[in-house]
This record gives structure tokens, sequence and C-alpha cells, in this order.
């Protein structure tokens, strides 16, 4: 994959020349709004449920989550892991639910907190 134009370019190396096999847009401003809005239930799940930063990340500090906290230390890593982008305004739009995915997964199996993602 190659990034062209700041957007993730599939190629076929298969042929003599490299070849675009298709061009994914980028995530759409519902889609921003959503990641926005999901992030900030899951902060404000994490702390109704007595998960302060501490006790999710194993630090000595109590802090509460806030959605950029959500988004920088959970988030973030897993898109970065999935994804190879370091920021959200580079994702695509098949970007969000998989990250979603892995990610709310995991949370439900470690603490038993669960935030479906929005949809209005």
């Amino acid at each position: 994959m190659e990034f062209l134009s700041g957007r993730c370019v599939e190629s076929d190396a298969a042929d003599e020349g490299i070849g675009v096999t298709g061009i994914r847009p980028k995530r759409t401003t519902q889609q921003n709004n959503a990641l926005h809005l999901y992030l900030e239930r899951l902060a404000d799940a994490l702390n109704a449920a007595g998960f302060d930063m501490k006790k999710t990340l194993k630090h000595d500090v109590d802090i509460p989550w806030n959605k950029e906290m959500a988004k920088d230390f959970l988030w973030r890593p897993v898109q970065e892991a999935l994804t190879g982008k370091e920021s959200t305004a580079d994702l695509d739009t098949h970007d969000p639910m998989q990250i979603y995915e892995v990610l709310s997964r995991h949370i439900g199996q470690k603490i038993g907190v669960f935030v479906e993602w929005p949809t209005e």
C-alpha cells in the first residue's frame, strides 16, 4: 500500500509495473463525528464504572478519563497497530469500524465496559 494525495492506494506489483487497484476514500464527516462521540461516551462509561486511568493503565495517579485521553491512550494505539496511521485525519472509510471492533472487544473482555458505536 502507498499513500497518494493523502489517500491509501493499494497496488498490484504482479504486473511488470505497479498499477493502482483501488483508492479508498478518507473517513466521512459523519464517521469523524461518530468517532469523537464514541470516545466521549467511552470516557464517561469508564469513569462511571470506576475505572480511572490508574486502574485501566496501571499508573499511580487517579486521573479521570476525557475524550482526548481516550483517543490518545486507547484509540490511537489500536489505530496505529491496525492501520499504521498516526492521525485520525488519515483514516479511510473502512478504518473506524475495524478499530472500534478491536478496541471495544478488548475493553469489554478486560474490564466489562461496553460502549456502542454511535448511529445517530
